[in-house]
């Protein structure tokens, strides 16, 4: 039902708050438990309150920029981790739920977010 999707997801927001998330290259894994795969670009941070959760979607709040992005690269899937950086909450596509202001990334650039969605499944 939406209220228990919702209600999922809003424990998910409290989780989240000052989360990591970490842009790589290539294709995203099977499953958030696979292990990465591609060169890990940057790492953004989400906000003190992560987000908000409307009709089965989490909306992110602002997302703090990498000022030097790690490597060069063409941003293809994301990982959203908990504050502590191990523990992941979810995955996702460039282009699809993650929104940048440019996918071309430069080592020591600097790496905007415009927009990170998820939508939990029915």
């Amino acid at each position: 039902s939406l209220v228990s999707r919702n209600a999922s997801l809003n424990a998910m927001v409290t989780r989240l708050n000052s989360g990591i998330l970490r842009i790589y290259t290539g294709s995203q894994p099977a499953t958030p438990e696979t292990a990465a795969s591609g060169t890990l670009l940057a790492e953004c941070t989400l906000g003190a309150t992560s987000g908000t959760v409307t009709n089965g979607v989490f909306t992110a709040n602002a997302i703090t920029q990498d000022s030097s992005a790690n490597n060069s690269g063409t941003a293809g899937w994301f990982r959203v981790f908990q504050s502590n950086g191990t523990t992941v909450e979810f995955d996702g596509l460039a282009g699809a739920e993650l929104t940048m202001a440019n996918y071309d990334i430069v080592a020591g650039g600097t790496v905007s977010i415009t927009a990170l969605t998820y939508t939990l499944g029915m």
